[in-house]
């Protein structure tokens, strides 16, 4: 069987090179606006679906016969039930951080695991609870570690950590984009891994 990652995101590739399976990365052609009134853990999950769906086509219609399994996944934060994305630049990252200050914000992590004769899909969510931050402490830390590629604006596996007084998650990959522990239980399934 031949494993596909279906993102191009450094930090899931990272993630899922530590169950030390040989695979490959694709771009998803996936256009990932929200739908009207979706909620974020169910885009997070449909976005997982399609990004799955779109490598699993790409790679049929190239006409490559292998038995494919692909993994596709997306993560949405939820703070006060709307979606928080990427920042851009600086201000969008600060504006983030200021928005979540003292609040708990729900990371929805969700996996479509996509193979030829099965369909496995998840979402494990983390409880974020962000401390009171200060405008400094916010400038400080987007100075030292600008994460504009990443939801919310902060790496917890970094210097982002100090910004929380708690986190809650059954997986401690699954803020960082990939739940490896029921990743790990699909691709057994799939008998991928052993």
């Amino acid at each position: 069987m031949q494993l596909v990652l279906a993102s191009t995101s450094k930090y899931r590739a990272e993630l899922l090179a530590r169950l030390r399976l040989p695979f490959r990365t694709m771009r998803p052609e996936v256009d990932e606006s929200p739908l009207a009134g979706e909620a974020p853990a169910e885009l997070a999950k449909r976005l997982a679906h399609a990004k799955a769906l779109a490598v699993f086509t790409a790679l049929q219609r190239q006409g490559e016969q292998h038995d494919w399994v692909v993994i596709g996944s997306d993560q949405v934060a939820d703070r006060d039930g709307e979606c928080v994305g990427k920042p851009e630049n600086r201000e969008a990252a600060m504006d983030s951080l200021r928005a979540s200050s003292g609040k708990t914000v729900c990371f929805h992590s969700a996996v479509c695991v996509l193979s030829a004769a099965r369909v496995i899909e998840f979402s494990v969510p983390t409880l974020c609870k962000f401390r009171s931050l200060s405008a400094q402490e916010i400038a400080d830390y987007v100075d030292v570690e600008p994460s504009f590629d990443c939801a919310g604006g902060f790496k917890c596996e970094g210097l982002g950590i100090t910004l929380f007084s708690a986190l809650d998650s059954a997986d401690p990959t699954a803020l960082i984009g990939l739940p490896l522990i029921e990743l790990a239980a699909a691709l057994r399934a799939c008998q991928v891994l052993r």
